[in-house]
């Protein structure tokens, strides 16, 4: 897959750009599903949120609400009761896979059961968009402090990139340089702390960060 790996969301001219050459075609062209299912892991997602994400409200103009030409949602909870015939198709169809925030584990654990996560070395073409678990989903590791769902058995993720991910930086109050600072000190492999207004970008290996904002690497 081309991963756009986000903290907020697509929030200037540098990471739209990067989008838009990703997809191949305008945002206006373009069908994306909607992954709201790492909200449902974390304490401080409700129903009200997932809505707001699924609905592109004015909140999430900078993810679902850019102007697609389609949103559907793929709820991947449900995708084992329904059975790959059905739920392969969408996801083939679909040019972008827009995956939410929440915590990074419990996203990871239905990613495998629903299959979701098999599936996606055979779509080299398609593109991932990521916001704060959305992204970190994709690393080795997210780190204890980002571990909210109380049956995750570790911090350990997909590993589909071999960085992790360190969000908000600057956005909420634990979130500061320092924090990062302590946290890769402690995560044990290469590391990125970016802030709202940075994006990374992944295309067959190669890695560059977009940025309009503050970011910091650790051991890369």
């Amino acid at each position: 897959m081309k991963l756009l790996l986000t903290s907020g969301g697509v929030t200037n001219p540098s990471i739209h750009s990067a989008l838009v050459g990703l997809l191949g075609k305008p945002i206006s062209e373009c069908h994306a599903l909607c992954v709201p299912t790492a909200q449902w892991g974390h304490p401080m997602s409700a129903p009200v949120s997932v809505r707001g994400f699924v609905a592109a409200e004015p909140r999430w103009r900078n993810f679902s609400g850019l102007g697609w030409a389609s949103l559907g949602v793929l709820e991947l909870t449900a995708l084992p009761t329904v059975g790959a015939q059905r739920w392969v198709p969408w996801v083939e169809e679909a040019d972008v896979l827009l995956v939410g925030g929440g915590d990074a584990t419990y996203l990871c654990h239905w990613m495998r059961e629903s299959g979701l996560a098999d599936l996606l070395p055979s779509l080299p073409d398609k593109v991932w968009v990521g916001v704060s678990a959305g992204s970190m989903v994709m690393t080795p590791r997210i780190g204890t402090d980002f571990v909210e769902w109380p049956s995750a058995p570790d911090d350990r993720t997909l590993g589909v990139v071999d960085f992790s991910i360190f969000p908000h930086l600057d956005f909420f109050p634990t979130n500061t340089m320092a924090d990062a600072e302590r946290w890769a000190a402690e995560i044990g492999v290469p590391a990125y702390a970016i802030d709202e207004q940075t994006a990374i970008q992944v295309v067959d290996g190669s890695v560059e960060v977009i940025s309009e904002g503050r970011w910091k690497t650790f051991g890369v």
